[in-house]
């Protein structure tokens, strides 16, 4: 009789990789926990319940096998594990590390709900894929039969980067213009090392350079073409930029020196990982090293900004949310992680202003308390006048989220149709845009979300350009247009 390797979660406990020291893994940038060892991963593959309406996929953006491929790991059938595991996935190994399983697939997972913790998916989803590249098992990237059409893709995030590599596979030339130097968008200036090694990013957009795919780096739309001219280079055009605009704060004092950004706090920071010469990193405007630092936002990437200051050896790093802990949005594994390295967690709280001479010195703040529900049905914060107090700040990062840029104007594309929030404006059926040829996909539709959500849109608007493109023209027949 064949031994049972699943339904093992009674007897078998719930065992994460070990995370490093906290004190050790605050004094670099790699990622806090290793990969499992093999008899670990299928240890805690073996746990999975099979159960018959997989909670977990259903929950998954881009309705992952989860159980099957949870299964052939507990068995030891890892090549097709990994097979199963990036039929629906472009990136399972980053998904693995970076998606918020806690509020996804773990989340939702059925053992949890009987009290005996969920399976660990995202850290065998990393062990499956890491393993492969290892035993190269990652194929490249091959063309299909070349179609003789062109698509470009505005963006080389992950909906830009996956919509590229599945119309690559069907046969498209494939150009990718993005604005930074480096593919990856987010995943590359955004997210830090901790979380997400540059290397796992790299070799992913080198497979896909490898499959044929031109990429056009510190390439600006508007700047350099406008959107009409790349609809005149291309058969389609696909806008898949993210969200990039800083929500602004209105309180005095906001534009003292030292109250900075989120995001050029973190591209400065992996920029300098990557051994660039970074002018407002090297004159100290965007180093915490030494500094009292304050960071405003309950958000991941805020969680994102603590855990870079400590790590570049700030003297203290507070971190101020206006709801409370339970009613934050960010990973509470990330919470916890940035507790474990010393960020200390000011919970409702919000900055009033800013005081300072020639620079940030100190944020006024004012306690807060949660009132009725508001529309989302979370309790809307509300100010306490009673309980304001100082918080002394070298350098003040503001973490409040993302919106749209004005694309319209960035792109000179006044016809292009945009939503009140600047999102652009997309058919629900076709994901193609009020122009003949243009698709959108990702947080520029959406607005600020997940990495696996945007990986599903870049794999649902591949499939929607490809029914259009096929329409347009007999394979292998091309119209005229302008070369890339």
């Amino acid at each position: 009789m064949a031994k049972q390797v699943m339904l093992q979660f009674v007897d078998r406990a719930q065992a994460f990789p070990p995370k490093r020291e906290a004190q050790l893994r605050a004094e670099d940038f790699r990622e806090i926990a290793e990969r499992y060892a093999p008899p670990a991963a299928a240890d805690q593959a073996g746990r999975c319940s099979q159960c018959g309406v997989p909670y977990c996929s259903v929950h998954c953006p881009l309705h992952n096998h989860i159980p099957d491929w949870l299964k052939l790991t507990a068995e030891g059938r890892l090549r097709e594990a990994y097979e199963l595991s990036n039929s629906t996935s472009t990136m399972p190994e980053i998904c693995g590390r970076i998606c918020p399983q806690d509020r996804l697939c773990e989340g939702n997972c059925v053992i949890e709900f009987s009290d005996h913790g969920s399976v660990t998916i995202g850290s065998v989803e990393k062990y499956i894929t890491d393993t492969a590249w290892e035993q190269g098992w990652v194929e490249p990237l091959v063309p299909g039969p070349e179609r003789g059409q062109s698509v470009g893709v505005i963006g080389a995030g992950p909906a830009g980067l996956t919509a590229a590599e599945y119309l690559r596979g069907f046969g498209y030339d494939v150009h990718v213009y993005d604005r930074h130097d480096r593919p990856g968008g987010l995943l590359t200036y955004g997210i830090p090392g901790f979380k997400l090694e540059k290397e796992v990013v790299m070799r992913r957009t080198d497979r896909l350079k490898d499959g044929g795919i031109v990429f056009h780096q510190s390439f600006e739309v508007g700047r350099d073409a406008t959107l009409e001219e790349l609809r005149d280079r291309h058969d389609a055009v696909l806008v898949a930029t993210g969200v990039y605009k800083a929500r602004a704060i209105k309180a005095p004092g906001v534009g003292l020196p030292g109250v900075v950004e989120a995001l050029d706090y973190l591209i400065a920071s992996n920029r300098k990982g990557f051994g660039d010469a970074v002018p407002a990193f090297d004159d100290g405007s965007l180093d915490a090293a030494g500094k009292h630092i304050v960071v405003i936002g309950g958000g991941d990437t805020a969680m994102d900004c603590v855990r870079t200051a400590i790590r570049q050896g700030a003297a203290s790093v507070k971190c101020l949310y206006r709801r409370d802990r339970a009613n934050m949005p960010g990973s509470q594994r990330e919470t916890a992680n940035a507790e474990e390295e010393g960020v200390e967690f000011v919970w409702l709280s919000a900055p009033q202003g800013f005081d300072g001479n020639d620079k940030v010195a100190m944020v006024k703040a004012v306690g807060m308390r949660l009132g009725a529900p508001d529309a989302s049905g979370r309790r809307a914060p509300e100010a306490d006048p009673g309980a304001a107090f100082d918080v002394p700040a070298d350098l003040v990062i503001k973490a409040l989220g993302f919106d749209a840029e004005d694309l319209p104007v960035l792109f000179d594309a006044p016809e292009l149709g945009v939503t009140r929030w600047g999102t652009v404006r997309t058919d629900a059926r076709t994901m193609m845009t009020n122009l003949d040829g243009v698709f959108a996909a990702g947080d520029i539709v959406k607005g600020a979300s997940l990495v696996v959500q945007a990986i599903r849109d870049g794999r649902d608007v591949s499939e929607r350009m490809h029914d259009w493109l096929k329409v347009q023209a007999p394979v292998g027949v091309a119209r005229e247009r302008v070369p890339a």
